[in-house]
C-alpha cells in the first residue's frame, strides 16, 4: 500500500458485475477531478486468443485443464510488479488485450507501454487484484490440491501476492447460480455458442475458480455481491436473466467501524442492515450505492497522498 501513490482494484470473475464497478469509480474520478490509470485484467493474460484456445486443447488433452482464471494463463508477476512500481514510485508498465480490431488484431496485445507518470491514481478492474498465490505453482503437478487459507494481505513467504500493494479493494461477486445465467447469456448473445459450450467453459474453469478467485473475497476491504429474488435453482435451464429489480445487494464491509451506517441508510432508500457489518440495498441501487460508500474513502486517499507529496 501507498500513501503517495494508491491503488484501488475491483475483482470479480467474468459475469459478476465489475463493469458497474468500473461506471461507478468512473463517474467519482470525474466528479472529483482525479486522473486515474485504468488496467484491465484481461492486460494480463499469458496468451492471446489463438494460442490460448491451443493451451486449452493440449491441457484437456494432458487431463490437466487450464482457464483465464488460473495462474499457468496469467501473468500474475508483471500484475503484482504494476502494483508494487505503482505504490513506490507512481510509475509501471501495461498493455491492452484488444477485444476489437482497433489498434490491432482481436484476441491480441498492444506492446508493453510505460503508463502516464501524472497520474493521481490506478485503477485496476479484473479477475485478480487480489491475487495471493504463493502456492500457485503446486498446481501444475496436482491441480486437484486443496485451497491453503490466506492471511491478511500481509506479504507471502514465497510466489506473488498483489494485494498487498492495493489501498482498497473490491470484491464483486454475485450468488454462484447467477453469475452463471449471466455468464450463459452474455457468452451466448455476444459470440452465439451454446448453452452447452459457455456450460463445459464453467466446469472447466472450477478448480481455478476455487483456488484463485474465491480466497481473494476474503481480502477485500467491501464485497458486493448480488442475490436474486426469483429462482435460480437450474442455472443451465434459464431463459432470461434475473433483473436488477428482482435482486437484492449485499455489501459486506471488513472493518464496519469505520463506516457511518445510519448515514449510508439515509442516503440509499429501501436499504437495511442484515449485520453489524453488512448493508442491504436494492439490486437498483448497486451503482448508487458504491459511489455513497466509496466516495469518502478516495476523498481520504487523496487527501493522504497529497500531504505525502
Amino acid at each position: 500500500m501507498s500513501g503517495k501513490h494508491p491503488i484501488i482494484a475491483v475483482t470479480g470473475s467474468s459475469g459478476a458485475g465489475t463493469t458497474t464497478a468500473r461506471h461507478a469509480f468512473g463517474d467519482i474520478f470525474r466528479r472529483t477531478n482525479i486522473k486515474a490509470v485504468f488496467v484491465e485484467g484481461d492486460s494480463f493474460f499469458r496468451y492471446d486468443q489463438i494460442a490460448m484456445e491451443q493451451a486449452i486443447e493440449a491441457s484437456i488433452q494432458a487431463g490437466r485443464p487450464i482457464s483465464h482464471f488460473g495462474p499457468e494463463a496469467n501473468l500474475f508477476d508483471e500484475l503484482e510488479k504494476l502494483f508494487r512500481d505503482y505504490s513506490t514510485s507512481g510509475s509501471g508498465r501495461t498493455r491492452h488485450y484488444l477485444h476489437d480490431a482497433h489498434g490491432g488484431k482481436v484476441g491480441g496485445f498492444t506492446p508493453w507501454k510505460a503508463i502516464p507518470g501524472d497520474s493521481d491514481l490506478l485503477f485496476y478492474e479484473g479477475y485478480h487484484g487480489g491475487v495471493a498465490a504463493s502456492t500457485w505453482a503446486r498446481r501444475r503437478n496436482n491441480p486437484a490440491h486443496r485451497p491453503v487459507s490466506r492471511e491478511r494481505r500481509g506479504n507471502r513467504d514465497n510466489g506473488v501476492n498483489a494485494a498487498q500493494w492495493v489501498d482498497l479493494l473490491i470484491g464483486v461477486v454475485p450468488n454462484v447460480n447467477l453469475e452463471w445465467i449471466q455468464k450463459i447469456h452474455r457468452d451466448c448473445s455476444k459470440t452465439g455458442c451454446s448453452a452447452e459450450a459457455v456450460t463445459a467453459t464453467i466446469l472447466r474453469r472450477m478448480p481455478d475458480y476455487v483456488n484463485f478467485i474465491v480466497p481473494q473475497f476474503a481480502l477485500t476491504d467491501i464485497n458486493f455481491q448480488r442475490v436474486s429474488l426469483v429462482d435460480t435453482s437450474n442455472p443451465f435451464i434459464a431463459r432470461d436473466v434475473p433483473s436488477a429489480d428482482e435482486s437484492f445487494v449485499v455489501i459486506h464491509f471488513r472493518d464496519g467501524h469505520k463506516f457511518d451506517f445510519p448515514y449510508l441508510l439515509r442516503r440509499v432508500d429501501g436499504s437495511f442492515m442484515s449485520r453489524p457489518n453488512t448493508m442491504v440495498v436494492p439490486g437498483g441501487k448497486m451503482q448508487y450505492a458504491m459511489e455513497v460508500i466509496c466516495t469518502p474513502i478516495i476523498h481520504e486517499l487523496m487527501e493522504t497522498s497529497r500531504a505525502s507529496a
